[in-house]
């Protein structure tokens, strides 16, 4: 791309970050039940219009199709009528969610003066994500009950139709409401040196919510990190599975069938380590299972790491590594430092081995005989997520919704 073409890029997106933080101050000072019918009518609205975003989503299915996209990205770029129907509720299931308290009290010091601690919004955040349609209102009505302004950036396949969720459900709700419905901006350009232009506004979006490929989530955490810009990335998943010598083959099973119902996704079942002392009880199981879901297992000796992540593999996402370990121990070594530490579980019936596997294991999600596919804002929090944060250090980790975009505040006051 010429210097002017990314030029031109890099201007799209600054005025997309000044006409979201103009906007800002009518989201932040924005009543409860200003924000939450927002919320309603944008599920109303979705409903209302499904024909309109199902056309719009089409095109892109239509033209993502003819230039030899995979069947599992396909997938993922699909709006079905039952998915439309299923964001609407999740709006509707946010829109009756709790506002956080703005103002703690936190304690009285000398002098009788209080001591609050107010949460206050981020001002403006950025999101840049993979070509998921959905991903669009999931962010966007986080972003709206947390009462920030936004400027997010799709994937070039999903444009058209997150351009028709923004133009028909989004910014007509805020504008029923009296909210600025230049709070939410959408990126108009393809490009994708316009996801490194929305990583490089640290006056406008200081913080900027990445989710996609790993390799290109990295790189621009990178690039942020340069311009002083913070993140909160999703950058790499896949669910570990450990099968321990005191494991009920049937809940092996279940789990995993239950965790391979949807491939293109980042907590399926990715790696499942065998206690070496059982693997041929339970290799028949497992064999059964895996081609009851229609997926392959990369059983040892692997030509890739023992980590890799099959889901962003278009063309090898059903498939799951198979190996042994010795122990429990060496099972949670392994996914501690071999996977991204996104999710892991034990199948045991041995509730001090289980204990032992939570003690061990440092990722983001530990489960005890349930599949890793629960790891998700809405499944295990009840509203949905504007990502799954791996980061080690303290913040916001695991599934991040509405409840932890704020900036922290500490206000003294006179006593009452």
């Amino acid at each position: 791309m010429s210097e002017n073409a990314v030029a031109s890029v890099s201007e799209a997106v600054e005025q997309c970050a000044r006409a979201a933080k103009q906007a800002a101050p009518s989201l932040a000072t924005a009543p409860d039940d200003a924000i939450d019918g927002a919320l309603r009518s944008m599920a109303d609205r979705l409903l209302a219009h499904r024909d309109a975003v199902l056309a719009a989503n089409e095109a892109d299915v239509a033209s993502a199709k003819a230039d030899g996209m995979s069947a599992g990205l396909l997938d993922r770029l699909t709006i079905t009528e039952q998915r439309l129907t299923g964001m609407a509720d999740q709006l509707r299931l946010l829109a009756g969610s709790p506002h956080p308290e703005r103002s703690i009290d936190v304690s009285t010091l000398d002098g009788g003066l209080r001591l609050v601690e107010r949460r206050r919004p981020v001002g403006v955040i950025g999101a840049n994500y993979e070509a998921r349609p959905n991903v669009t209102v999931d962010v966007a009505s986080q972003l709206v009950k947390s009462r920030n302004a936004g400027v997010l950036r799709t994937g070039s396949a999903a444009l058209g139709s997150a351009t028709s969720l923004l133009t028909t459900v989004v910014a007509p709700a805020l504008t029923e409401f009296g909210i600025d419905a230049g709070a939410i901006q959408l990126v108009p350009r393809p490009e994708r040196e316009a996801a490194a232009a929305l990583v490089a506004q640290p006056d406008l979006v200081p913080l900027v919510i990445l989710r996609g490929s790993g390799d290109s989530t990295r790189s621009l955490a990178l690039e942020a990190a340069r311009h002083g810009v913070r993140t909160l990335a999703h950058a790499d998943g896949g669910g570990v599975l450990y099968v321990d010598e005191a494991a009920d083959l049937e809940t092996v099973r279940t789990l995993v069938t239950g965790s391979l119902d949807r491939l293109g996704v980042c907590n399926r079942l990715n790696l499942l380590l065998v206690n070496a002392k059982v693997y041929d009880r339970v290799w028949p199981v497992v064999s059964a299972a895996l081609a009851e879901a229609g997926v392959r297992a990369s059983l040892p000796p692997h030509d890739h790491p023992i980590g890799y992540e099959w889901a962003l593999d278009s063309d090898r996402e059903a498939t799951v590594t198979v190996s042994t370990v010795d122990s429990l121990v060496e099972a949670a070594r392994v996914a501690n430092e071999q996977t991204s530490g996104l999710a892991a579980g034990i199948a045991t019936e041995d509730a001090a081995a289980a204990e032992e596997f939570f003690d061990a294991y440092t990722g983001t999600g530990v489960f005890w005989n349930a599949p890793t596919r629960l790891l998700d804002g809405f499944k295990l929090l009840g509203v949905p997520e504007t990502g799954i944060n791996l980061d080690r250090v303290p913040g916001p980790r695991g599934p991040v919704t509405y409840t932890d975009l704020y900036v922290r505040q500490y206000a003294v006051l006179p006593a009452r």
